[in-house]
């Protein structure tokens, strides 16, 4: 059943034609991935569908409630226990309309009603205050207006999720989440049971949500059935079908148009439908052909020896420990992520690295002739005001790449920005045009040490990969904070990993890393059962004393129990129970490296939304095997 469909959406952005006629239609439960280059229209396009952007042309229709997470969210309420308690409005509206179904006597429809509530629970606070959680919101007391831009995009998605609706948009939502609250809202998603349109760089939640693929190219929506890794291979072969057809055409072009040039003596006939057939060549739309961007980082520099160090280098903020005893060191050619969840202090790290903290013990140490270029996840360093022209070439005409001066219009055109977008201001820059802009400054910088954080916010997938080759390239040392898995996996030559307490432990892979934290798990598992073992030996009865002499005065009789004895079934299951708890809490932690491993989603065999589904299980059975085994042992 269709429930939202867009037919004939037009719309004009700052006098660029950016929509001339984009359809789509969305099935109940679909899950469609939204793709294209920086630029083209893929968040105007979402909001449209959302109802927060106006367009000129064309109409939306939907059946059924439409929630959208966008780019730049405006949060209701005061706190964020506000904005995320009217997110569940609609339970409230639900319970009432329930209660006067009953006082109406309207069975059926308080049957139908109830229902309803039953699948989404009768007490909704436990679940706001889960989603917080798990999105890594602001504490519920948290002003709004004093919000991060990060911290209000979780909570705005911490809403839409919520919000149980029909049709779910999302604009880049796993941007400001980290590594482990991707792996869950993936799983989540593949689970939702209403439609999905999402926008996102991230290729591997990419991979594992969509079904149908929907790029936006050159102001219309083409459509691919299948996976990420199916639209692309489909993807190649229609653009080779399409360039071979435009070839064909432009030949035909110069073919009619020299026989047209002709002196009419040198023609017969002036047949006036081969010149009708020129005109209709002529004005028919060209292919937009594919446009690349040219990103190299090199230096050209020779480094001889270690670029970047770090001794027994410690940093806390109070009574916490963000670094401890941390010893690394880098030379060219390395690229090292940091990895850990959002607060542990990744980005006070790299401040470290860069000079901006002074480490409360131990020393950084940086070779001769470093220079070091940021890309910091608030994409700062540019001013809205200057024009596109002014903000590349910082006022000048020409740049220095190399040992050559380009001309700042030229060495834009390499980063696919026309002519036409030299005088427009900075501010009016979509997020993935700004974040080009960047990183046209980096090659103009000639650094040999980049600390880029979360580089890949807002980029598109055509400018991921350049990113990627330019990076594995590099002559110099990267440091790189990023929850995107598949630019981490490719990209990184090492990973340093936040454990807490201030230990950070370098592996060398993100895969070596799940699998160190997998065994983690199964020796914490391990250890209860251990413990379990002790204190199940120690709630066992003491066995009876042997008789005593005949002399001896008789032993005295053993202290009442409180509370009913245990049954020989209840004495069974209480003894069983430690076992029970080990082989589940060692399933836990094998299916949580395998839904980890995006090599799992590859796998046709495997059903991961049941799997995530039986993960998300465990530990409540877990905690209720607990339970169990703490009451029978006041018993036992």
């Amino acid at each position: 059943m269709e429930i939202l469909r867009a037919t004939g959406i037009e719309k004009v952005w700052t006098q660029r034609p950016l929509l001339r006629g984009c359809d789509l239609s969305v099935e109940a439960g679909e899950r469609i991935g939204i793709v294209g280059v920086n630029g083209c229209g893929k968040s105007t396009f979402l909001g449209i569908l959302g109802g927060k952007v106006a367009y000129d042309h064309g109409e939306v229709t939907a059946r059924g409630v439409v929630a959208i997470l966008d780019q730049d969210p405006v949060l209701p309420g005061v706190t964020v226990g506000e904005s995320a308690d009217e997110a569940i409005a609609w339970h409230a509206d639900l319970l009432q309309r329930w209660e006067q179904a009953l006082t109406d006597g309207d069975t059926r429809t308080s049957d139908a009603l109830q229902q309803r509530i039953d699948d989404a629970g009768w007490d909704m606070s436990h679940a706001v205050e889960a989603m917080l959680s798990r999105v890594g919101a602001p504490p519920r007391e948290s002003l709004i207006a004093k919000l991060s831009g990060g911290e209000r995009r979780r909570v705005a998605l911490a809403r839409a999720l919520l919000n149980q609706p029909d049709v779910l948009l999302l604009d880049e939502p796993t941007n400001h989440l980290d590594a482990e609250a991707i792996e869950w809202l993936q799983g989540w998603l593949m689970a939702f049971q209403g439609a999905i349109v999402i926008v996102t760089h991230d290729r591997y939640l990419l991979e594992a949500v969509a079904t149908r693929i929907v790029e936006v190219e050159d102001g219309v929506c083409v459509s691919y059935d299948g996976s990420y890794a199916d639209y692309l291979v489909e993807r190649a072969e229609r653009r080779m079908l399409l360039e071979r057809a435009d070839d064909v055409r432009l030949s035909m072009i110069a073919r009619e148009a020299e026989w047209a040039s002709r002196s009419p003596a040198a023609r017969s006939v002036k047949q006036k439908a081969r010149l009708d057939r020129l005109e209709a060549l002529q004005a028919a739309r060209p292919l937009l052909r594919n446009a690349s961007i040219a990103l190299d980082l090199r230096t050209g520099h020779k480094h001889g020896g270690t670029i970047l160090e770090a001794h027994g280098v410690r940093k806390t903020f109070g009574s916490r420990v963000i670094v401890d005893n941390l010893e690394m060191s880098l030379v060219g050619g390395d690229r090292l992520a940091i990895l850990g969840p959002n607060g542990v202090g990744k980005t006070t790290l790299l401040k470290l690295l860069l000079g901006q903290e002074k480490p409360d013990k131990g020393q950084i140490l940086r070779g001769p002739r470093v220079k070091v270029s940021v890309l910091d996840q608030a994409r700062s360093g540019l001013d809205p005001k200057l024009t596109l022209f002014e903000a590349a070439g910082d006022g000048n005409d020409t740049v220095k790449v190399g040992e050559n001066h380009v001309h700042v219009a030229s060495f834009l055109n390499r980063f696919l920005f026309p002519r036409e977008f030299l005088e427009r201001r900075v501010g009016d820059l979509s997020g993935g045009e700004r974040a080009r802009l960047l990183l046209a400054r980096l090659l103009l910088h000639g650094s040999n040490v980049l600390l880029l954080d979360e580089p890949t916010n807002d980029l598109d997938l055509q400018t991921l990969c350049v990113l990627e080759e330019a990076l594995m390239s590099y002559d110099g040392c990267a440091i790189i904070v990023t929850h995107d898995r598949a630019f981490l996996d490719r990209v990184c030559t090492g990973v340093l990993a936040f454990e807490g307490d201030g230990k950070v432990v370098r592996y060398a892979s993100r895969q070596q890393y799940l699998n160190a934290m997998a065994r983690k798990e199964s020796e914490r598992s391990s250890a209860a059962k251990a413990i379990s073992s002790v204190a199940r030996a120690a709630a066992a009865p003491a066995p009876a004393p042997k008789a005593a002499a005949p002399a001896a005065a008789p032993a005295p009789a053993p202290a009442a129990r409180t509370g009913k004895a245990l049954s020989f079934k209840e004495r069974k299951e209480f003894e069983e129970l430690p076992d029970r708890i080990d082989k589940l809490e060692t399933e836990q932690a094998a299916l949580t490296a395998r839904v980890a491993d995006p090599a799992s989603y590859k796998d046709p065999k495997l059903d991961m939304p049941a799997l995530q589904k039986h993960l998300d299980a465990l530990p409540g059975q877990i905690e209720a095997m607990w339970a169990r085994w703490a009451e029978l042992g006041e018993r036992a």
